[in-house]
């Protein structure tokens, strides 16, 4: 296999740390894109040589990910449970651990590029093999995977959430839910980092109708210093936290809902008190575009679309997921498994090669 070698900083001022961190990947669905944007991601020699990279899944799916764009395969290959695997990820910058083997799994095959009805679909078995592959990353970061020592990063490939269900998993909407319940997590929130614009979400997959009964001056306030934290890791020296409100032009002094007075301006009031440059609440509508005018450094959004709008039109294929408040590092790419073009080299691995650049940043940042 290739021996590439650290190249620098990720990106501007971090400099990697001298020894290799250890960065444990979940491939996702086996029937989505997962598979094919980790290998175009790790293609990438020098971002290979940054780390020792534990991809967590189905060998064919990886192989026949290579042969569809053109890649030799660069990885080192070890059944699920091998007691091999912590040489393994020593002497090589890529290992897989193949769980096609794993009797508790009923194992998925790569996506067919020629089915019916525009792709694959969400199945019960490439729910649980995803969230199976999602359980061992977690214990990787925990340090108790066995063969392997405690990651430094957990990078997560896209899975589907119908396909959960399917597996008898509905009690965890997303990788955030699951995460936050491993690691017995209370102050964990999403955040997205694109080239352009940072925000956070006070509230993540829960119904529009109870966003508003979700909202308290602690969960707000929560994520303001979450939001505060998150971006002085990331280099900010001073972080300037915009808020956004929840109802139309934030209440308009209270004409469109009590929300703002009642529950945000205190909450941003007594992160002020804490020393944070948190200001607001501001208008929906226009404080994502200030920000991308380079006036905030990360926006606080109420309600999950209304973060994630602004971030998907402005970087769909280069946005990345962070959880923030959790005593690991995870990152994830901002899009789904894509069944209808999976199997067809036709993915986008930005989104996925920026989760792992950022997930380095922050292990190196802890």
């Amino acid at each position: 296999m290739d021996d590439a070698s650290p190249s620098g900083g990720i990106e501007a001022g971090r400099a990697i740390p001298d020894h290799k961190p250890t960065v444990a990947v979940s491939m996702g669905d086996p029937l989505g894109i997962g598979a094919e944007v980790i290998v175009k991601s790790l293609a990438d020699r020098p971002r290979r040589g940054r780390a020792r990279w534990v991809v967590l899944g189905y060998a064919s799916c990886l192989d026949a990910a290579a042969r569809a764009a053109g890649i030799e395969p660069f990885w080192w290959i070890v059944p699920s449970g091998s007691p091999v695997l912590l040489e393994a990820s020593g002497a090589h910058d890529v290992v897989v651990v193949d769980y096609a083997r794993d009797a508790s799994l009923t194992a998925v095959g790569p996506p067919d590029p020629s089915a019916r009805g525009g792709g694959a679909r969400a199945t019960r078995e490439g729910g649980e093999a995803s969230f199976r592959f999602v359980e061992d990353a977690i214990l990787a970061a925990k340090g108790r995977l066995p063969g392997l020592g405690p990651a430094d990063a957990i990078v997560t490939g896209p899975i589907n959430k119908e396909a959960w269900a399917l597996a008898g998993r509905a009690e965890f909407p997303g990788h955030t839910e699951l995460l936050a319940a491993r690691f017995r997590g209370k102050r964990q929130r999403m955040m997205f980092v694109a080239p352009q614009l940072r925000t956070m979400l006070v509230t993540t997959h829960v119904p529009l109708s109870h966003v508003a009964g979700l909202l308290s001056l602690g969960r707000v306030l929560e994520t303001i210093e979450l939001a505060h934290e998150a971006c002085v890791r990331l280099g900010v020296e001073r972080p300037r936290v915009a808020v956004a409100g929840l109802n139309p032009h934030a209440s308009e002094h209270g004409l469109f809902g009590d929300e703002e007075a009642r529950v945000i301006e205190p909450a941003i009031a007594l992160a002020r008190q804490q020393g944070i440059d948190a200001s607001g609440p501001h208008p929906g509508d226009t404080v994502f575009n200030a920000a991308v005018r380079g006036r905030f450094d990360i926006v606080v959004a109420m309600y999950h679309d209304q973060g994630l709008i602004p971030v998907k039109l402005l970087a769909f294929d280069r946005a990345v997921n962070y959880t923030a408040g959790l005593p690991a590092v995870r990152t994830s790419p901002d899009h789904g498994t894509a069944y209808d073009i999976a199997g067809r080299n036709a993915a986008d691995p930005g989104s996925m090669a920026a989760a792992m650049d950022l997930a380095l940043v922050f292990a190196a940042g802890r």
